[in-house]
């Protein structure tokens, strides 16, 4: 298991699907967790309550990233709790919008970009005073950022600039020692990705993979925790798939 104790980690989209798993992945690992919501209230309190009833460290901070000043209201959120250091950030909050290119509309591309692109750019400009020596950033990229999956062409791009950002982000915070990574998923059965729970989704998802079963948040969160611990100090610059050999 990944080692993080003693460490502050923020999770964004910690609510639920993913940056749930990933957040209650870390608490195990020992860090004290910041559980990020936008409009899920209620349910990243369960988050907080869950890790704390297993004896861990967490609370709840939420902030509209879809907002201009979305970034810029959370960092001052985490750096309020976390002081002058921050250990691990996980970049995990998007959305998504399955849509041919005719039926792509400007409001939902521009908000993939603002969420999924714009928005975690700007939480890492916002955080770097306390993103030191041994800090750890990881975003969430996707299977579709390199493979053809479905409609979700606008979806794609925003994780192909992920992916660009994670070597320029890698490059330009390495003299700090702070590594720069990403996950990239293929299909999980979240709810972001009801698609999965379907017999049709089903049927899809284990035609493209190696592996024959339809992934569960958990999977991901593994590898993020390995990402985000001393395990993987020597790894920057890097997307992790981790989609069960997808699209080979």
């Amino acid at each position: 298991m990944a080692n993080c104790n003693g460490k502050v980690a923020l999770v964004t989209g910690a609510s639920r699907g993913i940056g749930r798993a990933a957040a209650l992945a870390l608490a195990e690992a020992g860090a004290h967790i910041l559980v990020h919501y936008g409009r899920s209230a209620t349910e990243a309190d369960e988050v907080v309550a869950q890790i704390k009833a297993a004896g861990g460290k967490a609370q709840a901070v939420g902030a509209d990233l879809a907002a201009p000043n979305g970034p810029a209201e959370l960092a001052a959120k985490v750096r309020a709790i976390a002081g002058d250091r921050l250990d691990i950030l996980v970049a995990n909050a998007g959305v998504a919008k399955s849509a041919s290119i005719e039926e792509t509309t400007i409001e939902d591309f521009d908000n993939l970009f603002a969420v999924n692109v714009r928005a975690p750019f700007f939480l890492v400009q916002q955080l770097l005073p306390i993103l030191r020596e041994g800090s750890s950033v990881i975003f969430t990229s996707s299977l579709a950022a390199h493979a053809s999956v479905g409609t979700l062409s606008a979806y794609a791009a925003t994780k192909g600039a992920i992916d660009t950002l994670v070597k320029h982000f890698a490059a330009a915070l390495g003299p700090k020692g702070v590594r720069v990574n990403a996950v990239a998923p293929g299909v999980v059965a979240t709810e972001m990705s009801s698609f999965a729970k379907t017999d049709e989704g089903r049927d899809f998802t284990l035609g493209m993979q190696a592996l024959k079963r339809v992934a569960q948040p958990e999977d991901i969160a593994g590898a993020i925790a390995f990402l985000a611990s001393d395990a993987a100090r020597w790894v920057s610059g890097d997307t992790l798939r981790v989609d069960g050999g997808s699209k080979l």
